[in-house]
């Protein structure tokens, strides 16, 4: 399946489409036994409620997408609302991660009707996906908060980590927001000196992913670890430490689908 991004929707207002619709973080789904599917279609209507706005986000395979956001949380006629972390794994790859850009820009839109400068109305900008204050001048884009991820490693073991934020006894690799005015890298070396305290050497890109909760972008790295005994800040890591492939699998680890099961996946394939 192959999405082109575009902003201009078509003049067919009649054509089938896929529909990303929202009420609040949960999207609208179709119901098929223990199956579940994005709407598509025509704008498919629940108990008479159309969305309060739409917003075009392109096409995949030809067809046209879109996203929308629903005034009530309504539940007939076969359809259900779902998290879009339940919803991993259960929709196909391109689906998914369309529903998280759809979710990511109508939040976007839902907290700029109105200018964070004056406090005047907001209206969409022509041709970019934007919305501008007649009354001065700011404009507003979709917000990204970029990300990064680690995996660090020290001879033949991983470092995983219990953050307090998890699941009881959830384990992955390291993580953290970047902050104004740093670098990808000095991100990373930041996040580990902060929740471990030990530096890294051979701080390598592994890759990035789109993160719709709500609006980040997780950008990966491998590493490894110089000598130092572990330090672990209490305010942010339950506990944390060094594991090899078979006590791996033995630890409840992110789901497939992430980067950071990605990166965990890359450390138990090296062959070194």
């Amino acid at each position: 399946m192959h999405f082109i991004p575009a902003v201009t929707p078509p003049p067919e207002t009649n054509r089938d489409a896929w529909w990303f619709l929202f009420h609040g973080d949960r999207l609208m789904v179709e119901t098929r036994g223990d199956e579940v599917a994005v709407p598509h279609g025509l704008l498919p209507g629940v108990r008479g409620q159309r969305p309060m706005r739409t917003q075009y986000l392109g096409t995949l395979d030809g067809v046209p997408c879109y996203g929308g956001e629903l005034a009530e949380p309504v539940e007939a006629d076969g359809m259900t609302l779902r998290g879009l972390r339940s919803l991993m794994g259960t929709l196909p790859d391109p689906l998914f991660c369309l529903a998280g850009r759809a979710y990511q820009i109508v939040d976007w839109e839902r907290t700029h009707l109105y200018c964070g400068r004056c406090g005047g109305p907001t209206k969409p900008l022509d041709g970019e996906r934007a919305r501008a204050c007649p009354a001065c001048g700011m404009h507003f884009f979709p917000r990204v908060t970029p990300a990064v991820i680690v995996a660090v490693v020290r001879d033949r073991k991983i470092l995983l980590a219990q953050a307090r934020r998890f699941p009881l006894s959830f384990y992955s690799v390291l993580a953290g927001f970047v902050e104004p005015g740093e670098t990808f890298e000095e991100c990373v070396r930041r996040e580990v000196r902060e929740e471990v305290g030990i530096e890294i050497t051979n701080l390598r890109y592994f890759g990035s992913q789109p993160w719709p909760f709500p609006h980040s972008l997780m950008v990966g790295f491998t590493a490894e670890s110089a000598e130092g005994d572990l330090a672990i800040e209490e305010k942010e890591i339950v506990r944390a430490g060094w594991f090899d492939a078979d006590e791996i699998a033995r630890l409840p680890i992110p789901r497939h689908g992430t980067i950071a099961r990605r990166l965990i996946e890359w450390f138990l394939d090296r062959k070194e």
